[in-house]
């Protein structure tokens, strides 16, 4: 039956709320909060390491800048070089533990999130499949998903490790001289203003990124599967033209996103050498007047480079975030879905081996979506027995009126009775033990013949599927195959 009422494409490009969804997000992770904590503490340790490691380093500078007038104290030497690496190896393998922390958080959480989707699945109505292209929602599954657990890994710890880094530096080098902080400071602020206005201009080229590679893996997908049906009816230029068109739209959007993106680390990479020769040149000064000392500078040159550095890690993590917000909304929207009905209150039929099949259409009115009315008060009686036939053209609701006898989709108004038991009555694994549904399509699963016949129900006796094979009259082609019932069916031939 061919999809009704699907959204237009495109319609995702709006600009989502970042705020939003990466707050629910977070909440999303609540079960990781401890190792997430864990991670963001290493990273506040390994920063602050390496915040106080410049000014260590100052005094040795210091002492030998004073020993080359008279001699190198080398005892002090040995005992500060010691100590900073004791220090930066400290960093280093604290930095480690904190990667592997989330790298491990965001790999379990992509798992659990692909559970979900799974289980979702499972939950949804076919309506949901009539209005959302399978190409999106495996989209969302892979790509999305994806996307999520990898910025999730680079980005946290990234972001808490250079905000710490650009508060301890910002505190360590007032501390040692507040003129050339207020220098190297000043000679840096135009870098944020001009992230954020970035920022602000770049986020909606994501959503539009994301979306759009969901339309294209939609098209792809519907044209592979259906290449035969394209084929026969001549489409093939109307699919490539589509396809050039999608394509056209994606490479539009992933490059604006990546260029407005890609401006930040240059330009911060700029405001960090603007600010290291501001603070040579105003250090040069001050050392001449005796202000401070030749350690102080090369702290400062290493402290510039620690508050510069930060700016330029933000905007990329914040670049992260904004990929990981597109691609979370795409999630969180599909698992916010509308599910079906909880059927686990009804009445179960206990003996329904009983069931004579005597139906009953009342009054039945039903359509896939507000638009259009498909069937308006419909009536009709099936007794027990009876061989119908309905007959119509294409588009008459033939195949509507199984779907709905079949409980696959919630009729609008109206009842269908069978044995004088509404179905809004009786589950749909019920539904569908009471009936058998032939396709006009063929499926053959790849597997055994005896597989493809009992399908997922066990302990079926093989005397009862021969007794099936020889209803359907293939019981003779069947015992000519090498492996009779446990031979191959691949691809659809044995």
């Amino acid at each position: 039956m061919p999809r009704i009422g699907r959204p237009n494409r495109g319609s995702a490009e709006k600009p989502n709320n970042f705020g939003k969804t990466i707050k629910k997000l977070f909440n999303d992770l609540n079960r990781y909060h401890v190792s997430i904590l864990v991670a963001l503490i290493f990273a506040i340790i390994s920063s602050v390491v390496a915040i106080i490691c410049p000014n260590i380093l100052s005094d040795l500078v210091d002492i030998i800048t004073d020993g080359l007038k008279s001699s190198i104290d080398m005892d002090k030497v040995r005992k500060i070089s010691l100590t900073l690496l004791i220090l930066y190896s400290c960093s280093s393998i604290i930095g480690y533990f904190q990667n592997f922390v989330l790298a491990t958080v965001s790999n379990k959480y992509a798992m659990n999130l692909r559970g979900r989707i799974v289980s979702k699945l499972n939950k949804l109505p076919l309506k949901f499949f009539d209005n959302h292209e399978t190409g999106d929602i495996l989209s969302r599954i892979s790509n999305d998903v994806d996307n999520i657990s990898q910025n999730l890994n680079h980005s946290l710890g990234t972001l808490v490790s250079s905000v710490t880094l650009l508060i301890g530096s910002t505190i360590m080098m007032f501390t040692t001289n507040a003129i050339m902080s207020v220098s190297a400071i000043v000679a840096s602020l135009f870098g944020f203003a001009l992230m954020f206005l970035i920022l602000s201009k770049s986020q909606k080229y994501f959503d539009m990124k994301q979306a759009g590679l969901g339309n294209l893996n939609s098209h792809i997908e519907e044209i592979y599967s259906g290449h035969d049906i394209v084929t026969v009816y001549n489409g093939e230029k109307e699919a490539k033209k589509e396809f050039d068109k999608l394509n056209r739209d994606l490479y539009r959007n992933n490059q604006k996103s990546q260029f407005l993106s890609g401006l930040m680390p240059p330009m911060m990479g700029f405001i960090g050498n603007f600010g290291y020769v501001v603070v040579c040149i105003v250090g040069a000064f001050l050392t001449i007047k005796g202000t401070i000392s030749f350690g102080v500078i090369v702290a400062f040159m290493i402290y510039i480079r620690l508050f510069t550095n930060p700016l330029s890690q933000i905007a990329q993590a914040m670049t992260s975030l904004q990929s990981t917000a597109a691609s979370a909304e795409r999630v969180f929207e599909f698992l916010n879905e509308e599910e079906m009905p909880d059927e686990s209150k009804l009445d179960r039929i206990e003996d329904i081996k009983n069931i004579k099949g005597n139906i009953e259409f009342k009054n039945v009115r039903f359509s896939y979506n507000d638009d259009k009315l498909i069937i308006k008060n419909f009536s009709a009686k099936i007794k027990d027995g009876q061989k119908i036939a309905i007959v119509g053209p294409t588009g008459a609701g033939k195949t509507t009126l199984v779907n709905l006898l079949m409980k696959f989709y919630d009729i609008s108004e109206g009842d269908i009775i069978i044995d004088g038991i509404s179905i809004k009555n009786i589950s749909r694994e019920q539904i569908h033990e009471l009936f058998t549904m032939v396709l006009q399509d063929t499926w053959l699963f790849n597997g055994t013949v005896k597989e493809n016949i009992v399908f997922n129900n066990k302990n079926i006796k093989e005397e009862k599927i021969w007794h099936v094979l020889s209803v359907v009259g293939i019981k003779h082609f069947v015992k000519t195959l090498s492996g009779g019932l446990n031979a191959i069916v691949d691809n659809g031939e044995s």
